[in-house]
């Protein structure tokens, strides 16, 4: 790709960047949120089409004016938010615009054959009469790599493939990409974190600002010098961590049962905790262990079976979402575009949305626009979140950091009690990680209640007072401090604790 420049009102997110892919290798993108990363691989997969610049393959000029186009030329693309049709199969959905059909029939049988025997080659085993709703994160995420291999592409793009995958899953990609590179298949791929690259990229490009800073060979640098290159600036790994300063419990538990959507069972079973102020409390678990359950049920997203839910002395077991806000819960959920955000409204909109109704931002059912205006320009400025056009930039068009930003912002600024925060650093780059590190500790030393749920182990460890694992809906361990391994051992539910360890 030489010479890429791609420009969208008020931003020019590629400036003249030229890109170079060696076959059999794989090559690391890497930049903040917002730097032009998923911009440039748009263009070289034909989603958009750039104001100058050229794209070669094999040393020929190529114009790739759509996805089509790029998978004629043998190029795939796994997106950041997946491109899966829900309602269909995952074998309906891999043969999806490449059909074999004869006599207007689809020949399922010979492509359900190649499905299988490409998912037992390289070990990404799924069930091909699967519905896409029913299937795990992961799972879909291997459905759009058979994807990519059934219309057999030779450069395969990655964008933040692992910001959504479970610890184990990401060993799995990343032995998966390796063994696609000794096949000879070349590889883009795009993230944030920086021990991913070190263990598995040849070389990596680094863009800040929509610009080219520079490419470099993996094994003669440092994580250190690849954060340098990507913010402008030093950035720390260590978190500065008072000694905590525990108050009154906000938050209590009891007995808590919410049902699963994927099956019969409870997907929470007796969950017992308490969480005080001053302190960060982490629910670490392998997903799909009940965590999404357990906070749709905190938050009211979703009934309880049974138990009882009290913030700050009050009973909120039956509350509404408003209420619970109104109580002082704030919620950074873990799918920002499906609880976190209205993606067609500006992003002044969704920095009020649960807050339009107070005074300050309402005059008799009427929208202070100013005023919300006003409040929007100081949450931007306050926590960095960068976009085209400022607060009336629409919130689908900026990056899926900047996004997330946008949620932490309006979520914090709430002043609440507690602050429940799910996965709230999936796909950010290394110095939105520090930033907002900096805010949960912040919160907590202020006096609030934090709850984290993540899978970051890393994560986990260096901001946590105290960690509860959870496995199969049930508190299987309550621990100050513990080491990878045990915590991996819990996680597993190859130990636990006795009943009640939690409350």
């Amino acid at each position: 790709m030489l010479h890429i420049t791609k420009e969208f009102p008020g931003i020019k997110a590629n400036d003249d960047i030229t890109l170079q892919l060696k076959r059999g290798e794989i090559h690391a993108l890497l930049g903040e949120n917002g730097a032009g990363k998923s911009t440039l691989m748009s263009v070289l997969f034909g989603l958009y089409q750039a104001e100058q610049g050229e794209i070669r393959k094999d040393g020929k000029p190529v114009h790739i004016k759509d996805p089509n186009e790029a998978n004629r030329l043998g190029i795939g693309m796994v997106h950041q938010h997946f491109k899966l049709v829900e309602c269909f199969t995952v074998l309906d959905n891999i043969i999806l615009g490449v059909e074999d059909t004869r006599h207007g029939f689809l020949q399922y049988d010979s492509a359900r054959k190649k499905v299988m025997e490409l998912s037992e080659k390289y070990g990404l085993r799924v069930d091909p009469d699967a519905l896409i709703s029913d299937i795990s994160v992961g799972m879909q995420q291997r459905v759009e790599i058979l994807k990519m291999l059934y219309r057999d592409n030779e450069i395969l793009i990655f964008d933040e493939p692992t910001a959504v995958l479970t610890p184990q899953e990401i060993q799995e990609l990343m032995d998966i990409m390796r063994g696609f590179k000794e096949e000879g298949k070349s590889i883009l791929f795009i993230t944030h974190k920086l021990a991913e690259i070190m263990a598995v990229a040849d070389r990596c490009t680094v863009l800040r600002k929509g610009q080219y800073v520079g490419t470099v060979n993996v094994a003669d640098t440092t994580r250190e010098e690849l954060s340098r290159m990507m913010v402008g600036r030093e950035v720390s790994f260590d978190l500065d961590k008072k000694a905590k300063n525990v108050g009154d419990v906000i938050l209590s538990v009891k007995d808590m049962v919410v049902a699963s959507k994927a099956h019969n069972n409870n997907a929470v079973k007796g969950v017992s905790f308490d969480v005080h102020a001053g302190e960060i409390v982490c629910i670490a678990g392998i997903e799909g262990n009940g965590q999404t359950e357990l906070i749709y049920g905190l938050t009211g997203l979703e009934p309880l079976k049974n138990g009882t839910i009290t913030l700050c002395g009050k009973d909120i077991t039956h509350a509404s979402i408003r209420d619970r806000s109104k109580a002082g819960m704030s919620h950074i959920p873990e799918d920002r575009h499906k609880h976190g955000l209205v993606l067609d409204y500006t992003l002044e909109q969704n920095m009020v949305l649960q807050r339009y109704w107070e005074p300050e931002f309402q005059n008799h059912g009427v929208i202070r626009s100013q005023e919300v205006r006003k409040y929007a320009e100081k949450l931007i400025e306050r926590f960095d979140v960068r976009s085209g056009q400022g607060p009336v930039t629409i919130a689908r068009s900026m990056s899926g950091g900047n996004q997330q930003k946008a949620i932490i912002a309006r979520e914090i600024d709430k002043d609440p009690q507690l602050l429940i925060a799910v996965q709230p650093t999936r796909g950010l780059d290394v110095g939105a990680i520090e930033y907002i590190h900096q805010q949960l500790l912040a919160e907590r030393d202020a006096g609030r209640a934090v709850l984290l749920i993540s899978l970051e182990l890393d994560e986990v460890r260096s901001l946590s007072d105290r960690i509860l694992v959870i496995f199969e809906g049930e508190i299987v361990g309550d621990f100050e401090k513990a080491e990878m391994e045990e915590l991996g051992l819990y996680m597993a539910g190859a130990k636990r604790k006795g009943k009640g360890a939690a409350k």
